[in-house]
């Protein structure tokens, strides 16, 4: 394996990429490439296997989703570019960053995984596809059904793999491999590189560019880490104390256990204290809800085992909790990892029982710094009239990432889709026989069963909304209003 280092471009616009890329990437609030963007962009463009290390919160979906959408061609109906991911909500989060790095490009990201029906995925599947995401199981059943097409894939992202092979999605991910076309560009980031993920490269990229970004400790040094030594019966009485103190506006709390985490929401909503709640027993639909909720501050504490300490991004993340200490030292890592990133400051904070005082020397071995022990305060110290006020306030919600890229794109649904024979060409024709828009005005098209979405592009949606009420579609004037502008 050769090995690439090149640090010294700073902005996206020393890259070979699309006047329209570069638009987009400042949309989205892309400022200059982090180290791993620099890095890794280069090689990508430059058509070569890439082998990443890199810690979380770094950049690195951007780092492999910028180059992809650089060259993925719009006319091909056919999935070019397939990524991977251990789970479920890794799967939509960066389903949804690629699809906003490729929006001016009007590239569809499928996103497929379980807890949802198979048969609506091999709906979408059926239409044109550029990117396909998706968690190994899953994409194995489509490929055994002949719902996902593979015959023109070029490029191939192994995310997390370390997490992957640790979920036992290994052979799942050699079988896939073996579908792929003999040549294609192969992408494998991890957070750790042990022998297990050495050995994937070893045989499917033996010439791949090695970028190996360490660290002098295995967290980002942005992140404030100290630890509350407590008695397990006064766990909950010192959490309450901390979050008066802090009073964050954004904060995980971690638990070791489903039913930790069942008893410490309780205990917080009993308390009148906005919160939710994330594991592994609830539904698929809920847990995206949730998550989603967390990230647009619906609340501003969120609960969760470690399914979410590597299945969420949210970028002001202000503080993590161990309620429970980690019973690893990489789990503490990706916990942590849940602060503090693309560059910016975060506190972890841990509660330490007698019990898990030889796990924390294992930690603070692992991370090559001693985590700084601190007293829990006093209630007469805490300012508890400032914390309660604030859990009164409503939040003012985040934006969206993509809500800039949006702004200009309104969402058509138009009557009739697969029941009445809708085509693509069909609603193409009709927008394009209205004055003032062309092909290049329409973006993603959705054949539903009974409805047909579109978008329209350049700020041209109120002509084409106008115009289509009148206009027919397949021989008959459809019902047409305005939806969501998100997928």
């Amino acid at each position: 394996m050769s090995s690439y280092c090149d640090t010294s471009k700073h902005t996206f616009k020393q890259y070979p990429l699309s006047a329209q890329m570069i638009e987009t990437l400042a949309l989205l609030g892309y400022r200059s490439p982090t180290r791993i963007q620099q890095e890794v962009i280069p090689l990508i463009l430059d058509g070569k296997d890439v082998l990443a290390k890199s810690q979380t919160g770094t950049g690195k979906t951007a780092a492999f989703a910028i180059p992809i959408c650089e060259m993925i061609c719009w006319e091909e109906n056919y999935p070019q570019a397939l990524i991977l991911e251990p789970t479920r909500e890794l799967s939509v989060q960066v389903r949804d960053e690629v699809f906003h790095i490729g929006r001016k490009k009007r590239l569809k990201v499928p996103a497929v995984f379980g807890g949802f029906p198979i048969d609506k995925q091999i709906q979408t599947l059926k239409q044109k596809s550029h990117i396909v995401v998706g968690t190994p199981g899953r994409v194995m059943d489509h490929i055994r059904r002949e719902s996902l097409q593979l015959q023109k894939i070029k490029y191939l992202v192994i995310d997390e793999a370390d997490l992957m092979l640790d979920m036992g999605f290994a052979e799942d991910v050699k079988q896939i491999m073996a579908h792929l076309p003999e040549e294609k560009q192969i992408l494998l980031f991890s957070a750790t590189l042990d022998h297990r993920v050495k050995d994937l490269a070893a045989v499917y990229m033996p010439e791949a560019a090695a970028v190996i970004l360490e660290s002098k400790t295995a967290t980002v040094a942005e992140i404030k880490q100290v630890v509350y030594e407590v008695k397990t019966e006064d766990k909950y009485k010192a959490l309450l104390q901390i979050l008066i103190r802090e009073n964050p506006d954004s904060c995980m709390i971690f638990c070791a256990t489903r039913e930790m985490v069942n008893v410490l929401y309780r205990k917080l909503k009993r308390d009148k204290i906005s919160c939710g709640m994330l594991h592994g027993e609830m539904e698929q639909s809920e847990r995206l809800k949730v998550i989603d909720y967390f990230r647009m501050k619906r609340y501003r504490y969120l609960i969760a085992t470690d399914v979410a300490a590597r299945g969420i991004d949210v970028e002001d993340v202000s503080h993590v909790i161990n309620y429970d200490f980690p019973t690893g030292k990489e789990t503490y890592v990706h916990r942590v990892g849940r602060t503090g990133r693309n560059g910016r400051s975060g506190i972890a904070i841990s509660l330490v029982c007698e019990e898990e005082k030889r796990m924390q020397q294992m930690v603070e071995g692992f991370i090559d710094m001693t985590l700084k022990v601190v007293e829990c305060p006093a209630r007469t110290e805490l300012n508890e009239k400032r914390f309660w006020t604030k859990q009164k306030e409503s939040n003012a919600p985040r934006k969206r990432k993509g809500d800039a890229v949006n702004q200009n794109i309104m969402r058509l649904a138009i009557g009739g889709g697969k029941r009445s024979k809708m085509r693509a060409a069909d609603v193409v024709g009709a927008i394009c026989s209205i004055e003032q828009l062309e092909s290049d005005d329409i973006g993603i098209i959705d054949i539903r069963e009974s409805l047909t979405y579109v978008e329209i592009l350049n700020e041209k949606g109120p002509i084409a909304l106008a115009a289509l009420q009148e206009r027919t579609i397949k021989g008959k004037i459809r019902k047409v209003r305005i939806t969501r502008n998100l997928p």
